[in-house]
């Protein structure tokens, strides 16, 4: 089964991809101008990479935790989605993101370090099959 992740933020929403059942591999992050750009980036790489189910980065936690889950929700439904979406506990992958790949990346803007927490979320994912 193809696999997807993202971690939505509120700039950028990092993605990655599993093919195969084993590799994860980040893709490059869509860069978010509003949520229905965003929104419509997001179904468009699905599609290119014929995704069968999509994992969601949801943070636990925090004093945030509710409206973050709120904004979350509301951004999957923004894309009408015709495949099976697993939200899963994303509760340190952007930290722990930063610091994989502290020194490798001079742009911290770019979405990279997103694309790496999306990668982190969805093994974490695929740990618990």
């Amino acid at each position: 089964m193809k696999l997807a992740s993202i971690d939505v933020g509120l700039k950028r929403i990092g993605t990655a991809i599993c093919l195969d059942g084993k590799i994860v591999l980040p893709q490059n992050a869509i860069l978010r101008k509003n949520r229905n750009q965003a929104a419509r980036d997001v179904n468009t790489f699905l599609k290119e990479w014929e995704i069968e189910q999509l994992i969601v980065g949801l943070p636990r936690g925090g004093s945030s935790e509710e409206e973050m889950e709120r904004r979350i929700k509301h951004f999957v439904s923004l894309m009408n989605l015709d495949i099976p979406v697993v939200y899963v506990d994303e509760q340190g992958s952007s930290f722990e993101a930063q610091e994989l790949t502290a020194g490798q990346f001079r742009h911290k803007k770019d979405g990279r370090v997103d694309s790496v927490a999306a990668k982190i979320i969805l093994e974490r994912y695929l740990k618990i099959l």
